[in-house]
């Protein structure tokens, strides 16, 4: 991610004396130096008019950059356009790192295959492109350098180590390291890396020590190793013995103990840290979002701000999703005043998170101005994120009809489309509707029904009534049917008090979670509603030999940025006596107004 510096850079300036100078300056420092598409393409209208565009350096450097912004056919137009590009190997060589950095793998080949000469470069960045593509497009290039002897280069190894483990060719990765006649850093750090990938933390920590010559590198991925496998104390020892450290050895052992929950220390580590850049304070609010600490994450949102730190897309979508996911309303609306003062406003990622958090948080109304005024350009993310939200909270007649729209404006639904479809269709209770969605969408779309689509039919199914039904398509599933299928079940039989499919959903659920009570509560229900109170005590029984609890429910609700908690029986709230009081009131206006619960229902929770 930028630094609030490099987020910060004013454009490049043209009207100064000097033009070709100021040009020259701006051109020496790319790839980076100019982080913004219009920057370089304003620098790359100078280079034409000044007639640099003719250096091989300065076309190289144009084509990285147009890379790095994800035009890969602009760097291509580059190319295209510097007179006999192939007299040397270093224009293609570029040309092949940039499809390389987009996972252009084809492209790469195509390339490579028009190159009169190569040299170790070539197959380095073409070996980059293909670790996207899988182990066979590896292993014939691989036997290509082989050939050629190239293989023996260290560079050429170290690709071949790292290409090789990203598409789980562990073995092969392992072979090439064993064979390399000359190791450098590098070649045993992505050794070591390839080992962690594998979940090798003890193979990979043997390497380690055996590395000559450790570099920072090396401390960071033992370090990150660790953090990713849980293990926190190995971490910590190791980054206590660091003989240096940077700001990725600081950002990792925090992230680490982010994700452990240990928020505590987390912050100590985050508090001493000598510099903190973008990444480190989007883990620290984040992870504050995510585990629902409120104050916390809005005191350190504003800490943030205060020290001028820009953020950047990415940033944006995390603290977003970390806020959708622990229900976090109030930071998600300062994320979302701030990103409207901001180009960030106007990004389609940013906007598909801002949908997809109202969504998660309730507010429908505010996703779908979201989705109607601010997104400048929707893709298919867009239109999937407001249909699940809608659905996701009983608006299926407005889920359909953006389903309708999507359609009408050239988008092809794909499988979580339909997912969301189908749901909608369960919401609203429209069996007919979600039948001829289902039967059709492989003929319609190209869509092959996934065992999620089938869980939405059974789903929708047994809320109908039609428990033989969802039953027989549970039997003509091409997959073993997983918990989710068979929770479907049970909770239809629950509904609709059938006693003798909730037995057989209970049975394999028993197989599936045997540790699982919930399953034997909700049968000793549907027992006790069917009156038969034998069945209900062996069900009792059955729960208790689990020796598991039921987890008790909870409920909360957001209130003046603060999270309040209940639980049943729950007296630990400051308000409870009140709380309390206001629950006996409701209850007897819901009596007074007809509304009885079912009894049976209350038997066993």
């Amino acid at each position: 991610m930028s630094t609030a510096a490099s987020t910060l850079r004013p454009p490049p300036r043209w009207d100064a004396p000097s033009q070709r100078r100021l040009v020259e300056q701006h051109l020496a420092s790319l790839p980076h130096g100019l982080p913004r598409l219009p920057h370089v393409q304003e620098l790359h209208a100078q280079l034409l008019k000044q007639g640099l565009h003719l250096d091989p350096l300065a076309a190289s450097k144009l084509i990285y950059s147009y890379a790095l912004q994800r035009r890969p056919p602009t760097s291509r137009r580059v190319f295209a356009s510097f007179p006999n590009p192939h007299a040397t190997t270093f224009l293609p060589n570029a040309l092949l790192r940039a499809y390389a950095l987009n996972a252009l793998p084809h492209a790469a080949v195509d390339v490579f295959s028009a190159m009169p000469q190569r040299d170790s470069f070539t197959y380095c960045f073409l070996i980059k492109a293909l670790s996207s593509a899988g182990l066979p497009p590896l292993s014939t290039v691989h036997s290509h350098v082989v050939k050629l002897g190239s293989v023996e280069d260290t560079y050429v190894g170290n690709a071949l180590i790292d290409a090789y483990s990203k598409n789980g060719g562990f073995l092969d990765a392992s072979k090439v390291f064993d064979e390399m006649p000359k190791r450098d850093t590098v070649s045993w750090n992505t050794a070591m890396a390839a080992m962690l990938r594998q979940g090798e933390v003890a193979g990979a920590r043997r390497m380690f020590e055996e590395i000559p010559e450790k570099d920072t590198v090396s401390w960071n991925t033992m370090l990150d190793g660790y953090t990713k496998a849980g293990e926190m104390e190995e971490a910590f020892k190791l980054f206590q013995h660091m003989p240096e450290r940077n700001v990725v050895s600081w950002s990792t052992v925090v992230s680490g103990y982010c994700k452990k929950g240990d928020m505590e220390m987390a912050r100590v580590l985050f508090d001493k840290m000598p510099t903190k850049n973008l990444v480190t304070w989007t883990i620290m609010v984040s992870a504050y979002a995510q585990n629902g600490l409120v104050e916390e994450a809005g005191s350190l949102f504003t800490q943030m701000k205060e020290t001028a730190v820009e953020l950047d897309v990415a940033a944006v979508v995390s603290i977003l999703a970390a806020c959708a996911e622990s229900g976090l309303l109030a930071l998600g609306k300062r994320i979302h005043r701030y990103v409207r003062t901001r180009q960030l406003g106007r990004s389609t990622h940013v906007c598909n998170a801002l949908i997809d958090m109202f969504c998660k948080c309730g507010c429908v109304k505010r996703a779908d101005y979201v989705f109607d005024t601010e997104i400048v350009e929707k893709d298919a993310v867009s239109w999937n994120t407001i249909i699940g939200g809608f659905a996701m909270h009983g608006h299926g007649d407005k889920a359909l009809d953006f389903f309708a729209q999507m359609k009408l404006q050239g988008f092809r639904p794909d499988a979580v489309t339909m997912i969301n479809v189908l749901s909608a269709c369960t919401h609203m209770g429209f069996v007919e509707e979600g039948r001829w969605y289902f039967s059709n969408m492989e003929r319609d779309y190209g869509i092959v029904p996934q065992i999620e689509h089938y869980g939405c039919m059974i789903d929708l199914l047994g809320r109908g009534g039609l428990i033989k039904e969802a039953v027989d398509l549970i039997k003509s599933m091409p997959w073993d049917p997983n918990e989710v299928i068979w929770g479907s079940l049970l909770s239809a039989c629950r509904l609709h008090k059938n006693v003798e499919y909730a037995e057989i959903a209970v049975n394999e659920l028993s197989k599936l979670q045997p540790s699982n009570a919930g399953n034997y509560a909700v049968l000793s229900n549907i027992y006790a509603e069917a009156g038969k109170w034998s069945d209900m005590g062996k069900a009792r029984m059955k729960m208790k030999g689990t020796r598991s609890q039921k987890s008790a429910g909870s409920s909360w609700i957001e209130l003046d940025e603060a999270f309040h908690e209940f639980t049943v029986g729950d007296r630990k709230h400051s308000d409870s006596d009140q709380i309390s009081e206001m629950v006996d009131r409701l209850s007897l206006h819901t009596k007074d107004a007809g509304c009885i619960p079912t009894g049976h229902e209350l038997l066993v929770q």
